[in-house]
């Protein structure tokens, strides 16, 4: 054994040693740091469900698909790190002996094709990762403005290079290897020395045929030892950074994946996760007497987020593809769905070893009275209020993360805390607390204007307990909604939706002053006791009047009906207007006239696609099906379907004041308007309060200074386009005859 041999063995004995041990220690303190989370049952069964979902999610990379060229750069990235592993070990064997091969596999033709694909693949896939980072990097040079459009503004760059280095060097160290091995062969007459065994190095190892035996043995020995010890330097950075999600996703994400909400693949989207107790069970506020004293409501501490959540947090890639989509980030506001992520990720791991601590004492004086326990999030600083309270849950983040992280969750459970142990929300939503509480809407109004709609209409719209006995005596209950009952603008649509289903022959009922708030905005706003109480009525409201089909024009009454109201007793088929008006379309039951739009075919219209129907309960198909069967051209805005652009009004923020930034709406009615449509549909009364007062601002700040000098003349303006619900654009094109 030469000397080169003994100081490479050395080495690479030292570096795995300490490598395997640092990063040992690293995979301790993570798991540590999870299990300080509170408990959270159901997310390790069913398995044969969770297993699927986590082999489609992984191999097929299906959160990538907005994005193909990384999908695959990516793909390629994570496939070559097990299949690469192969090369690891027999690099150790190579130590001894530079013509080892692993046994049995070592000379298998279908792991050497694999092996070398990869290798090669990873090389460019990678090199163009890194070119893509560098290219769409925040500049220091660039105003914040600027720097803020790239989706990497706050990651950590040090750490990305880092492992992306090694990925480089390690694939450019399988490739040598290969070919030092192939001209090995040759000397030694071996079999396998063929271009069949090394497809894509036989062509260069070729040109080291020739060599000196020991120069080809020394040349083995030395790429091996580089090879090893980057991986093991790489194994150290990583483990003695617990915080490295860049590096960690490649193991968490696994995890992560299969222990989402939704078994089957779906977003952690729709309806919210519920309030827990300490052991992880759904808490019935309506029982408030029998909570216990020290209860604590919602996440206030890092220890109160399940350790669903803290594993979250510890797998965030800092990829930035969620704040790259966020619609508050977009127009200014301080929320980025990463930089809240990271937040707690560092919190979570600065705070866990004291919580550890604190607990393994017991209930001592000194325990409890640890400064690290129950360290309020926003009041300590960790989440400033105007990024909790900027969240839309439009759900944007949460579609794109290719990790499963469940932000909307998080963000709900945090203003939870807020609301009902702090009292500490935005003052605008006091009065809309107090409003939904007293006179069960939002907007305060008397229950017996819900039916004001109504008037005028040229027939009766029946009223369930009046009119009709029970809801079972009609096709569909008509869920009205308080916008459609009190707001100008849905009362529009409400009335459209009546007059389209009395066209179609559909027998329906309403219930009139019976009805009252779904609690959606009190539940985003974080106020579940509200939420609870409102639903608990609602409930049994529909159930005493015989509900059972029921149709909705609001987007969020859909999904609270539909997706949240099962988990209150409360189970009914229930339809968005969209989607019960495209099945009366398909039936032959409504019929439109020919279009007059200037193209001869039918107005050119965009469609909004509202968060609430789209992203949380993918209804995308009916709304555009409509259209078509209106004669109307459909001009689609940039971003639509899955990354459709939020209007502004969900979370609650529809009764909050938009402050800070550009207005969410004003920015999606400028997309919108530069379709050149020459009307706006939309399919929620929110999103369309939100969008016409969008519209409205961006022609004011559209239009030409009157004061101002003009040397040249000032071009005409572009009409303004309607706002309507698509319920009104089909009343006003619908075939009477």
């Amino acid at each position: 054994m030469g000397w080169l041999q003994v100081v490479c063995i050395g080495l690479v004995v030292v570096a795995t040693v300490v490598g395997v041990g640092v990063f040992t220690r690293g995979v301790v303190v993570i798991v540590r740091t999870i299990r300080v989370g509170r408990p959270l049952p159901g997310r390790w069964a069913p398995a044969g469900a969770r297993l699927r979902t986590l082999a489609r999610e992984v191999l097929g990379h299906e959160r990538f698909r907005q994005r193909p060229a990384v999908r695959a750069a990516h793909w390629v990235v994570m496939l070559s790190f097990p299949v690469l592993f192969l090369t690891l070990l027999t690099g150790y064997g190579q130590l001894v002996d530079p013509a080892y091969g692993l046994p049995l596999i070592g000379h298998w033709v279908p792991v050497e094709w694999a092996v070398e694909a990869f290798a090669w693949l990873g090389l460019v896939a990678i090199t163009g990762l890194v070119v893509l980072r560098v290219r769409t990097r925040p500049r220091a040079s660039q105003p914040e403005v600027e720097q803020r459009r790239s989706r990497f503004f706050g990651s950590n760059f040090a750490w990305a290079y880092v492992v992306e280095a090694t990925i480089l060097l390690v694939v450019v160290a399988v490739v040598l290897l290969r070919g030092l091995e192939y001209a090995l062969a040759v000397q030694d007459g071996e079999p396998w020395a063929s271009a069949l065994h090394f497809p894509l190095t036989a062509w260069f190892g070729q040109a080291w045929v020739g060599a000196d035996r020991a120069t080809l043995e020394a040349w083995v020995l030395v790429v091996a030892t580089v090879k090893i010890l980057v991986s093991m330097s790489w194994f150290v950075v990583v483990g003695l950074q617990p915080t490295m999600g860049v590096a960690w996703h490649r193991f968490l994400a696994v995890v992560n994946v299969y222990a989402r909400r939704e078994p089957d693949g779906g977003p952690a989207l729709g309806p919210l996760a519920p309030l827990r107790d300490g052991d992880g069970n759904p808490l019935d506020l309506t029982a408030v007497d029998d909570l216990p004293d020290d209860a604590r409501l919602g996440v206030g501490a890092v220890e109160d987020l399940p350790w669903k959540g803290l594993l979250d947090v510890a797998t965030c890639t800092e990829c930035g593809r969620c704040q790259d989509q966020c619609p508050a980030w977009a127009t200014g506001k301080p929320l980025s769905p990463k930089l809240l992520t990271l937040a707690l990720r560092d919190h979570a791991a600065a705070t866990a070893p004291y919580v550890r601590a604190a607990r393994a004492a017991g209930a001592t004086d000194e325990a409890q009275a640890d400064p690290h326990l129950g360290v309020d999030l926003v009041a300590s600083g960790v989440i400033d209020p105007d990024v909790l309270w900027s969240c839309t849950t439009c759900g944007a983040c949460v579609q794109q993360c290719p990790v499963d992280i469940e932000h909307v969750d998080t963000i709900v459970d945090i203003r939870r805390y807020q609301s009902l142990m702090e009292s500490a929300f935005p003052a605008e939503l006091g009065g809309t607390f107090t409003k939904m509480e007293r006179r069960g809407n939002p907007w305060g109004l008397p229950a017996r204007q819900r039916l004001d709609w109504a008037k005028g209409l040229d027939f009766d719209v029946p009223v369930v307990g009046t009119d009709v006995e029970s809801a079972a005596d009609v096709d569909w209950l008509f869920w009205v909604g308080c916008a459609g009952a009190f707001e100008d603008r849905a009362k529009r649509t409400t009335r459209a939706v009546a007059e389209l289903l009395h066209a179609a022959g559909v027998t329906f009922a309403v219930l009139g002053d019976g009805e009252t708030c779904t609690g959606d905005p009190a539940r985003r706003a974080g106020n579940e006791a509200l939420y609870q109480m409102l639903a608990a009525q609602n409930v049994e409201t529909l159930n005493e009047v015989g509900a059972q089909r029921i149709v909705v024009t609001c987007a969020h009454c859909f999904n609270t009906i539909s997706r949240e109201y099962p988990a209150a007793g409360g189970r009914y088929e229930v339809l968005h207007h969209t989607q019960l008006l495209d099945t009366l379309v398909a039936e032959g039951r409504l019929r439109f006239a020919p279009g007059t739009g200037d193209d001869g075919t039918g107005t050119t219209v965009t469609y909004h696609d509202p968060c609430y129907l789209g992203r949380h309960n993918q209804v995308y198909t009916p709304p555009r099906d409509l259209l078509a069967a209106a004669g109307v051209t459909l001009a689609e805005m940039p971003r639509n379907r899955e990354t459709s652009f939020c209007c502004g009004a969900g979370g609650a923020r529809m009764w909050m004041e938009e402050t800070i930034g550009e207005r969410i709406g004003t920015a999606r009615a400028a997309e919108a308007v530069a379709t050149g449509a020459s009307a706006i549909a939309t399919a929620c009364p929110f999103c369309t309060v939100m969008i016409g007062d969008g519209v409205a601002a961006h022609t004011r700040a559209s239009a030409p200074d009157d004061t101002a000098p003009a040397p040249v003349p000032v071009p005409a303006q572009v009409g303004v386009p309607e706002v309507a619900d698509i319920a009104v654009l089909l009343r006003d094109r619908l075939d009477r005859t």
